[in-house]
């Protein structure tokens, strides 16, 4: 997780994208509002699922008085939500809590209180160490106990500190208020979605099992009513989540038949999800992709190494030949369906040859996307103790060439888009007057013309150029002292680039 220091905290510059990767987002949330209200400040780090977490929490504080504030040091209360799967996740948190600490501190000399909470992936691993390490923390709460937040607030406020990490028997969701339709509308026209959590793939270098806990599928009817109160505030994308999405099972159907629910709810008018695992791609999930318009052709289905002796050591349960096929059977049912993943480099084990397996995966697929880290070994899981470490140096050498080999192809992707049309949802205004910013189907983000429509609004644009991680629309040329950028020549490709 890159970041840089602005003021006394770290800003996060990773991306949502997708569940692999760590990033960071505040998160307000619309409460009730007051001079003797309390303010919330939620910092979030790692996927779209702790957004949903981090914006499900606002939710329940909410209730209780508390609105959001984008100022750490107005906080009444600090809640990090953290992420457990990249390297050095908990000393990274540490070192947070030691610059608020300072910020605590400040505030008590203005007599003023502060309360820290630490929630995520990184609580549930270590709650009492992060108690012990660190007596600036007045809460811990994990991810299938967070809808208590209230609960444990009250008994911090008795001196108590708490640490709430179990595992809950009641459904968190149904004890979590319902959004209302301002608070939904202050997120935009795409939304995240929760219909799934935990894992029983147990990889041997993931910690998702033991911080999430086994695979629990949210019901139908649940997951719909949450569908429809979003349509009605104005959604328009929802992206469902969960560790093993395609994993999600009701009692009255498998992922398919929610994804055929979730495309009848009225406003709904494109549906991801992620993130999904090969061996849960079934055959009715791929006549989905052939069938729901309103399933993009945009699909993440991680595969982490081409080598079979790899992959049987990360206890994947497939061979790369069994994701070749797969993958040739999904393009055969969506034939411009575009492609990302996760690669891990440099796991216990691997050789050049192995390694040589995943440049020639990558090559065989090809990718318009795709996530690709270090091994780093997670304390606990199988991967940490096993024989054959790779030294740094050779992870770091053959992350280097591997990520190469993948921005090339997804370069090669944008630039197909050139001199097309394609249909884009737009989401906010431009960085530039007379700007809009959308994505298209292909989730690539895509710089239009403010005339082309209004946000909410799916339009068609045709693509005048690609740039580093965007693409830029016909009209949507940065203005020069009234004239478009493209028109008078004078616009630098790092002018271009900030204008998405």
């Amino acid at each position: 997780m890159r970041s840089r220091l602005i003021g006394p905290i770290l800003k996060d510059e990773g991306r949502l994208a997708g569940i692999p990767e760590g990033s960071m987002t505040e998160t307000a949330n619309e409460g009730k509002s007051g001079s003797n209200s309390r303010k919330v400040f939620i910092r979030t780090y790692g996927c779209q699922m702790n957004v949903y977490d981090s914006q499900r929490m606002g939710d329940a504080l909410s209730r209780d008085g508390y609105e959001p504030t984008d100022t750490i040091e107005n906080a009444d209360l600090v809640l990090i939500n953290t992420c457990h799967i990249r390297e050095k996740a908990a000393e990274k948190i540490y070192s947070e809590l030691g610059r608020i600490r300072e910020l605590k501190a400040e505030r008590a000399e203005r007599g003023e209180a502060m309360t820290i909470g630490v929630t995520g992936c990184v609580a549930q691993a270590e709650g009492a160490e992060i108690m012990a390490r660190a007596p600036v923390v007045d809460l811990v709460v994990g991810p299938q106990t967070y809808h208590r937040l209230p609960e444990a607030l009250g008994r911090v406020a008795l001196g108590e500190r708490v640490v709430d990490t179990d595992y809950a028997v009641e459904d968190k969701f149904r004890h979590l208020p319902g959004q209302n339709r301002k608070q939904i509308a202050s997120r935009g026209v795409t939304a995240f979605l929760t219909v799934q959590e935990g894992c029983d793939k147990f990889c041997t270098f993931c910690v998702v099992p033991y911080t999430r806990g086994a695979e629990v599928s949210r019901p139908m009817a649940d997951v719909v009513e949450e569908a429809r109160r979003l349509a009605d505030a104005g959604v328009r994308e929802l992206t469902l989540l969960g560790q093993n999405v395609n994993a999600w099972t009701g009692a009255t159907g498998d992922f398919a038949d929610l994804l055929h629910a979730l495309a009848q709810v009225p406003g709904i008018a494109r549906l991801r999800y992620t993130t999904s695992h090969p061996r849960d791609m079934d055959d009715a999930l791929i006549a989905a992709h052939r069938d729901l318009p309103q399933l993009m052709p945009y699909l993440h289905l991680p595969v982490q190494s081409g080598s079979d002796a790899i992959l049987k050591a990360m206890n994947r349960r497939h061979k790369a030949s069994d994701y070749v096929r797969l993958v040739a059977r999904i393009r055969a049912a969506r034939p411009d369906l575009a492609l990302s993943g996760d690669f891990i480099v440099g796991f216990p084990g691997e050789t050049d040859a192995d390694f040589e397996a995943t440049l020639q995966i990558v090559r065989d697929i090809g990718y318009a996307q795709a996530y690709s880290f270090k091994y780093s070994p997670r304390p606990g899981t199988p991967g940490a103790a096993m024989d054959g470490h790779v030294a740094e140096a050779v992870k770091s050498e053959r992350l280097e060439r591997l990520q190469a080999l993948l921005r090339e192809q997804q370069v090669a992707f944008q630039e197909s888009f050139v001199g097309r049309t394609t249909d884009v949802l737009i989401e906010k205004t431009g960085r530039h007057a007379g700007q809009m910013v959308g994505r298209s189907p292909f989730l690539l983000p895509v710089v239009v013309p403010d005339s082309a429509g209004a946000v909410g609004d799916i339009v068609s644009v045709r693509i005048a150029s690609s740039l580093p991680n965007s693409l830029m629309a016909e009209g949507a040329e940065p203005r020069v002292q009234g004239v478009r950028a493209g028109a008078a020549g004078n616009f630098t490709q790092h002018d271009l680039r900030e204008s998405a």
